[in-house]
């Protein structure tokens, strides 16, 4: 851990000096940057800016997702996804970090790393985590650039195309035949060491996620073309997923110096006091071990859980004058500056092990793994964050002898407990969501909305590619449909 924090601390000496343009022109070109920076350094560089920043964490995860899906709810006017209002810099945050940031800086590394003949584990473990950040981008807004991006100064590409969501997934060079050569390359050592702020320099962990990434985005697939989604699903169990809370893939945070260092999640609840708990989630949540650890009243502090109540989805300061009673996340324990940035966890996994099992795509137990998953959905909280309270084995057996699994409403279950599990991992969250339907929501109808009363299916593209990269913005517009929140990506149509 020691090595961990000097390495953190030594990258806030280099981001406290960088400045992220916008526009695919200048976001794409760093005249200045050779490839003196060692691969090591550029590698834990890149896996904060993987977790990111305040900026985009406040706005695309918080700001739009959490509130979307009803995690939390705000009567800010500013938190502008829960009454469904259209901000372009708010809504197009990720994108226009990524790109400049952990894009570029991805790409870089991949380059540097084939110039000096490394196949190895280095290779692979860049490989998932580039897959990674291309997911976040194209699963929140569809079409992206994928196949050009970042390669303004290696290759000269200053407009880069935007590649069609089916391509990124499931063709050559795309997501799921990436993770699997990936996979492959990665051997039993890693030179990066303390500079994989993931796993530590642990490659065991890296193939995991590789093959448990391999079955997320698989699993993205089953609406629009359940074969394909199988085929890789089975593939990615069969080669070897993450087997219990260790392998959780999660970025460790400090509390400084420099503000890449902290969580931006932390960050943003330290500096905004408006979000609550969502009434469809606290009242989800009611039976639940785990809600005294999520949640505490606003007033004061209070995790009793008859003090808890959430505040529901579309209220505004003239419907709710006081929100001091209502719950807001446990700022003791969640939302602290140092807790970790987590990206993904084996209960997501035995949850989507279960729905295979429930699909009969596989031989396994829906109920054995939808168990599984429960368990380690509430047992994960006590190792990410240091001060939650530990669930006992008892309490998790009474939650499930309380609330047994029903296959006659399996995927439903299985989609409310993933929900619930993938709190503060706002674009899984919303991502799934969109694909399985659960948890059934009721979107909230304020008369500015922008989507005529329904939850949004994406957020939009920058308005500025228009004029920086018009050519591809328009064909991509042609391709995908109109630049706005209902317009749905490849894997979420209909």
């Amino acid at each position: 851990m020691k090595k961990i924090v000097l390495t953190i601390f030594a990258l806030s000496l280099v981001f406290s000096s960088c400045e992220f343009d916008k526009g695919f022109e200048e976001m794409n070109v760093n005249p200045g940057k050779a490839a003196q920076i060692d691969v090591a350094n550029k590698f834990a560089s890149v896996v904060l800016q993987t977790s990111g920043g305040r900026y985009e964490n406040w706005r695309a995860s918080l700001i739009y997702q959490s509130v979307m899906i009803q995690h939390f709810s705000s009567t800010a006017g500013y938190w502008s996804g829960d009454r469904y209002f259209r901000n372009d810099g708010y809504a197009t945050s990720l994108w226009d970090r990524y790109y400049p940031s952990a894009v570029k800086e991805i790409e870089d590394i991949r380059a540097q790393l084939t110039a000096a003949g490394n196949t190895g584990s280095e290779m692979g473990m860049t490989r998932i985590l580039r897959v990674f950040i291309y997911s976040r981008i194209t699963d929140l807004h569809g079409d992206c650039p994928y196949s050009e991006a970042g390669q303004g100064y290696t290759n000269g590409i200053l407009k880069p195309k935007y590649d069609a969501q089916k391509d990124i997934y499931t063709g050559t060079g795309g997501f799921l035949q990436e993770l699997e050569e990936a996979v492959a390359q990665i051997g039993a050592s890693t030179t990066l060491g303390a500079s994989d702020l993931v796993f530590q320099g642990n490659t065991t962990k890296w193939k995991a996620w590789g093959n448990s990434m391999m079955l997320r985005l698989a699993m993205r697939l089953s609406k629009v073309d359940p074969a394909t989604s199988k085929a890789w699903a089975v593939k990615a169990i069969g080669n070897g997923t993450m087997t219990s809370n260790d392998h959780i893939a999660l970025i460790k945070h400090t509390d400084g110096p420099g503000g890449i260092n902290k969580n931006g999640h932390g960050e943003v609840f330290d500096a905004d006091g408006n979000p609550r708990m969502s009434k469809t989630f606290v009242d989800w949540l009611k039976d639940d071990p785990r809600l005294p650890i999520l949640a505490a009243r606003r007033s004061d502090k209070s995790t009793a859980i008859a003090d808890l109540i959430g505040m529901p989805n579309g209220s505004t300061s003239a419907t709710v004058p006081d929100t001091s009673i209502y719950a807001e996340p446990n700022r003791n324990v969640i939302t602290k500056k140092d807790v970790p940035m987590v990206l993904q966890t084996y209960a997501e996994v035995e949850f989507m092990k279960a729905e295979a099992a429930q699909r009969g795509w596989t031989a396994g137990s829906a109920a054995t793994h939808y168990n599984n998953g429960v368990k380690a959905a509430m047992q994960m909280l006590s190792q990410i964050y240091p001060n939650a309270a530990a669930i006992t084995d008892a309490e998790v057996t009474a939650y499930l002898a309380l609330k047994p699994y029903d296959a006659t409403k399996g995927l439903q279950m299985i989609g409310e407990q993933y929900w619930a599990a993938t709190l503060l991992n706002e674009y899984e969250a919303f991502s799934n969501w969109r694909r399985t339907g659960f948890p059934v929501l009721t979107p909230t109808n304020d008369p500015g909305n922008v989507t005529g009363g329904t939850i949004p299916r994406r957020l939009i593209w920058p308005t500025g590619e228009e004029s920086t990269n018009a050519d591809n913005y328009k064909a991509a517009v042609a391709a995908q449909g109109p630049n706005n929140f209902t317009t749905r990506v490849w894997w979420d149509k209909q």
